[in-house]
């Protein structure tokens, strides 16, 4: 449905505030949230011009609804593509990206450092269709070219990875899949348009899960592809009206209000998560510290040519260990000692969550699959909220100090 006239060339801060649909008869300031399954039409011809696609009209929320609308003309407003298709979650958007490009026989070549619930899906749930997947170093182009196949339909990345904050090269992975034929689609939930738009750098798809920071207050499920409006039109919203991978009306007023402060939210943190990495390098009882904004950091440069030079939020950290047992009981450890930190995988929250992914997001992986993931046992994941910095050195200092008394 049509958005408001606005003045061309607006900043992304202005676009985070004003693009939506038209007002309602009300003239509401604050975007209107639709909660209803269907809509009333004027009459029986009506009711079929609409149902045919023949005229632009609401008639049911599973196929279209003025709030989703809303938050999908602002998301890709702000990551600067001609359309977005909401769904119900993060994973479901993957998940629609899947069936609306594969089909059996098709190739994928997909970075091994994507989120744990990728890789199922990719190595599992794809496979049983027929879509085989090659999974490959996540900053090694030589490895994504080397993958490719006459049949290679699609790559997926995300970067920065989670949550070893590994940075592919878009516009590089971009060329790879563009020489061949393919399309590249890449997750930004960690950093989201605020700090990077991967369509500047080549990318034809890009993924997100709204749960994370566009909400940014850990309230709903969301998900998002952003990409041309041939690709909404033609290939994505006839799947998901018929599968019904939909994102409520609520919860797409509650991304869409998120959205407005996304960009304060994401200085406020990524400042907070460079002092915290920074403060963590020098801890005796940390062995490595994995963020992009950290001059330290392997892909450093590269992270801030395509991150509008700041790091992001999610902060990795390993804790000094001999063996896999015992890293896994301090990590443990400096985990259960927190008193300000919350305890769960989330992230992209105003509160600080911390995990431990091997046993978490990422426990339902094989060994072999951990491993090539580059998750250990004494791994910790961050992701740095709104608390005050000086809050959460202490908490972790609490942990951090005891280690040395562990076996």
């Amino acid at each position: 449905m049509t958005s408001s006239k606005l003045p061309d060339h607006l900043h992304r801060d202005t676009l985070a505030v004003r693009v939506g649909v038209e007002r309602s008869q009300y003239g509401e300031n604050s975007e209107a949230l639709y909660l209803t399954s269907s809509f009333v039409q004027p009459d029986a011809e009506t009711a079929r011009k609409r149902f045919a696609n023949e005229e632009e009209g609401y008639t049911y929320t599973r196929v279209g609804n003025p709030t989703v609308s809303t938050m999908e003309q602002r998301l890709a407003a702000l990551e600067g593509t001609e359309a977005a298709m909401a769904t119900s979650s993060g994973m479901a958007a993957v998940l629609l990206l899947g069936m609306g490009l594969l089909r059996s026989g098709d190739h994928v070549v997909c970075s091994q450092s994507v989120f744990g619930s990728t890789l199922r899906l990719f190595a599992g749930e794809f496979a049983k269709f027929g879509v085989e997947t090659t999974f490959v170093s996540q900053t090694d182009v030589a490895q994504w070219r080397a993958a490719m196949r006459p049949n290679t339909k699609l790559l997926f990345a995300e970067t920065p990875t989670n949550p070893l904050t590994d940075i592919c090269d878009i516009a590089a992975l971009a060329a790879v899949a563009h020489e061949a034929g393919a399309v590249l689609a890449v997750d930004n939930c960690f950093c989201t348009p605020a700090l990077q738009r991967p369509t500047l750098f080549g990318a034809d798809f890009v993924i997100h899960s709204g749960t994370k920071y566009l909400d940014g207050q850990g309230r709903v499920m969301a998900g998002a592809i952003c990409c041309s409006q041939k690709y909404v039109n033609d290939v994505f919203w006839p799947i998901n009206r018929t599968v019904g991978m939909v994102l409520s009306p609520f919860n797409a007023w509650v991304v869409t209000k998120g959205m407005e402060t996304l960009a304060l939210r994401m200085k406020a943190q990524c400042d907070n998560a460079l002092a915290l990495a920074s403060w963590l390098q020098e801890q005796p009882q940390v062995a490595r510290v994995y963020y992009p904004g950290l001059t330290t950091h392997p892909q450093y440069d590269l992270a801030m040519r395509q991150q509008s030079g700041l790091g992001g939020a999610v902060v990795s950290f390993d804790v000094c260990a001999t063996a896999a047992e015992q890293a896994r009981r301090r990590a443990f450890h400096v985990i259960d000692s927190t008193q300000v930190c919350s305890i769960t995988t989330n992230l992209g929250d105003t509160k600080t969550t911390i995990a431990h992914p091997a046993t978490t997001s990422h426990g339902r992986l094989t060994e072999d699959q951990r491993q090539a993931a580059g998750i250990g046992q004494g791994l910790i994941r961050m992701a740095v909220g709104l608390d005050h910095i000086d809050d959460l050195k202490a908490d972790l200092t609490r942990g951090l100090q005891q280690l040395s008394t562990l076996q």
